[in-house]
Order: structure tokens, then C-alpha cells, then sequence
């Protein structure tokens, strides 16, 4: 008998993790490797961001905190949703966790039961379907293909609730494909979100602070606040911060919910790191300059990255609001065979055979849910991005 709990039957590892993972290890046994499987930015924490942690150490910010987080980094939470969201909530109202995925799956621990389901709009992130499995739930998918710019329409969303609908996932900008939705955008699903009181909303709004040619964000509650008692609007510092190893991620949303997760977390991890919260109230209320700086840099890459691709025999490549990835689709080399001989029958195939042969490290479309794409980060030096898009085009030219 195994000692291993049933639910894990259906849980499988990040796969996001195990490509970055193996293109480390070829890379470390001297394999010529380009990892663009990872979605971390390449550029430096804020000089005044780790200052802050260090003097928060410095003058022993080193104990237990509450569960729910310390009174100064729950007031810079509540002052960023008002500020920039235009959200009101109480200190009380704040849950923090150690990054935005524990966030995301104290949520859904302590709200979803056997038998709920929760929409997930595929692509998604590779986490969300897994956390539901892990506590009980059932997700169900909404394709979004290219044709609606790869987001979630109202007639998708209408015909997917169900009275076992528990919640809907919306992670704009998205990852794995950049697409962000405008305010009209959320509009459409706000209004079929007002005829279904039963369900709840989870925004992951992770990369806010990530979008280009003037994209202007907006999440749900901002465009309809009638949706505020019953949404949990998820946020973090790790991708616009580049402060992903901090781990760090905080939501706001009706008192009930956030005193569960904050019982949650107060049985699991406790609280994040007492100096990293810290350093994260220097995040929020300091200064945005060097997002312009980074951002610009960014969208030149993200162009660069676009156009070489959709110079590539068979890919054809969407050019994304926000995020730092593309999303591909690989349907033109399917059927082929890769210069070593080797059959394409699906995006697996093609990002295995990418990788083996051209050393380039990318992350299957069947991973987020739809196929045949893949998905490329571009958080990575323009040098790196340019011989990795000049080896897909050769690896593209000699399919047969």
C-alpha cells in the first residue's frame, strides 16, 4: 500500500520548472543551452527595495509577524490597491503569502469542496488547474484561441458557469501569452459575472505593471465594483519588482475570505519572512521610475522576439499587451521531420526536438492547456533572445 494521499494521482509536477531544471543540468554538463523556459526578469531588485531589507535585518526585523502580515506592509496593500486600482479595503481586509501561488492556493483551500468547479481560460497558468485538484475541486477549461486574442469572451465565460461554479480565474496580463484585457473587455464579463451571484472572481493581476504601446490596465472590481464582496484581487512583487526568489504575494477581498486564508496561513507557513515584508512596504511606496527604463526594454525585445519568429518557416506569432512571454503556434512544422530525422507529430515533439537539437529551451502549449503552441520568455539579454530566434529559424528552415 502506498503511503502517498489519493489526491496526488491527479497532481503533476510544474512543467515550467522541470524544462528550466533540465536546460540547467545540460547546461552545467557543458551542453551550448539558451533557456527561455523561465518566466523571472533578468534584471536587479531596486537598489532601495534591498536597502530596506538589509536595515530591517540590520535592526533585528527578525521574529515572528502576524499571520495576516505586519500593520506597515497591510497599510502600503491597501494604499497601492487605492492609489493605482482605485479599490477600497481595510488593513483587515489583506492577506499576504509567500509569493502569489500560496496566496492563490490558500484561497482555494479554504473555499473550494468536492464537487466545485472553478473556470480556468486556457492558456492558463500551469498551477492554477493543480491547486484546484490539490484541494478537491474540478476545473474546467474555456479555450481562447487566437481568433479573441487568445482572452476570454462573454459567451465562453456564460456557457462554462454551471450551478456548481465556485469560481473564475482571470490573470491579466496572462502567462503564457501576454494577452491583456482592456476595461471593455472586462466589462462584457462583468455583466454576465452580475447574473450569476454564486460566483466568485479570482484576479491574478501579477504582472499589472507589465504592458506596452500604452496599454492601460484595469481589474474587475475597478470596472464593476458591485463585484467587490465577492472577488479576491491577487497581486505580488516578483515579476514588475523582479523580486521573484523574495516570495511575496498579497490579495484583498471580503473579510470572511481573507480570515480563512489568513487561518490557512497561520497553520501552514505563518508568515512570510519578517524582513521581506520589509523590504516589500519599500516596494509599494517607493518610487516607479525604473519601470519605464525596464519596461522599454521589454517591448524592444518583445518585438525583436515577434518579428524573427513570424520569419520562421511554419510559426506564426500574435504580438502580446503585456507579460514578458509570446505564445507562439507551432501548427505549420507538425507533420515534419527535424533535420536529425526525427517526427514532429505536436508541440511536444517540436519543443523536445528544439531542445536536442538546437539547444533552445522553450515550454510546450500543452503545458497552459492549449496546443500546438509554446511558449517563449523574453526576460532574458537581447543577445541571448537573438541567437535563440536565429536557431528556431534554422531549426524551422530544415524541417523536411
Amino acid at each position: 500500500m502506498s503511503i502517498l494521499a489519493k489526491r496526488l494521482s491527479a497532481v503533476k509536477p510544474s512543467p515550467t520548472i522541470a524544462i528550466t531544471t533540465k536546460a540547467a543540468e545540460l547546461k552545467a554538463a557543458g551542453k551550448d543551452i539558451i533557456g527561455l523556459s523561465a518566466g523571472e526578469p533578468d534584471f536587479d531588485t531596486p537598489d532601495h527595495i534591498k536597502a530596506e531589507a538589509k536595515a530591517a535585518i540590520d535592526r533585528g526585523d527578525t521574529k515572528y509577524t502576524p499571520a495576516q502580515g505586519t500593520p506597515a506592509l497591510r497599510k502600503a496593500i491597501v494604499d497601492k490597491f487605492k492609489r493605482e486600482n482605485n479599490l477600497t479595503y481595510t488593513t483587515d481586509q489583506v492577506t499576504i503569502g509567500v509569493g502569489g501561488k500560496q496566496v492563490i492556493f490558500n484561497a482555494f483551500f479554504a473555499t473550494v469542496q468536492e464537487g466545485d468547479e472553478v473556470i480556468v481560460p486556457a492558456p492558463y497558468w500551469v498551477s492554477y488547474p493543480d491547486i484546484v485538484l490539490m484541494c478537491g475541486g474540478t476545473p474546467v477549461f474555456v479555450p481562447c484561441g487566437e481568433n479573441s486574442g487568445f482572452r476570454l469572451d462573454a459567451e465562453g465565460l456564460e456557457k462554462a458557469i454551471t450551478p456548481k461554479t465556485k469560481w473564475l480565474v482571470l490573470n491579466s496580463p496572462n502567462n503564457p501569452t501576454g494577452a491583456a484585457y482592456t476595461a471593455a473587455d472586462l466589462r462584457k464579463l462583468a455583466d454576465v459575472l452580475l447574473k450569476h451571484p454564486h460566483v466568485w472572481v479570482m484576479t491574478d493581476d501579477m504582472y499589472e505593471h507589465l504592458t506596452y504601446d500604452g496599454f492601460k490596465f484595469a481589474t474587475i472590481c475597478e470596472v464593476e465594483p458591485k463585484l467587490m464582496d465577492r472577488t479576491l484581487t491577487m497581486n505580488g512583487v516578483s515579476k514588475a519588482y523582479a523580486m521573484t526568489g523574495w516570495r511575496m504575494g498579497y490579495a484583498c477581498g471580503p473579510l470572511s475570505v481573507i480570515k480563512a486564508m489568513n487561518m490557512v496561513q497561520s497553520q501552514s507557513a505563518t508568515h512570510p519572512t519578517s524582513f521581506v515584508q520589509a523590504g516589500t512596504v519599500a516596494a509599494l511606496n517607493g518610487p516607479l521610475g525604473f519601470l519605464a527604463e525596464r519596461n522599454a526594454v521589454f517591448k524592444e525585445r518583445r518585438d525583436m522576439v515577434v518579428k524573427m519568429l513570424n520569419e520562421a518557416k511554419g510559426i506564426s506569432c500574435l504580438t502580446p499587451e503585456g507579460a514578458f512571454y509570446v505564445y507562439p503556434s507551432c501548427a505549420g512544422t507538425i507533420g515534419k521531420t527535424s533535420p536529425k530525422g526525427k517526427p514532429i507529430k505536436d508541440d511536444n515533439d517540436f519543443v523536445g526536438l528544439l531542445l536536442e537539437e538546437e539547444g533552445v529551451a522553450a515550454v510546450p502549449g500543452s503545458a497552459f492547456g492549449l496546443s500546438p503552441y509554446f511558449r517563449i520568455s523574453y526576460a532574458t539579454s537581447t543577445e541571448a533572445l537573438r541567437d535563440a530566434c536565429t536557431r528556431i529559424q534554422r531549426f524551422c528552415a530544415n524541417l523536411k
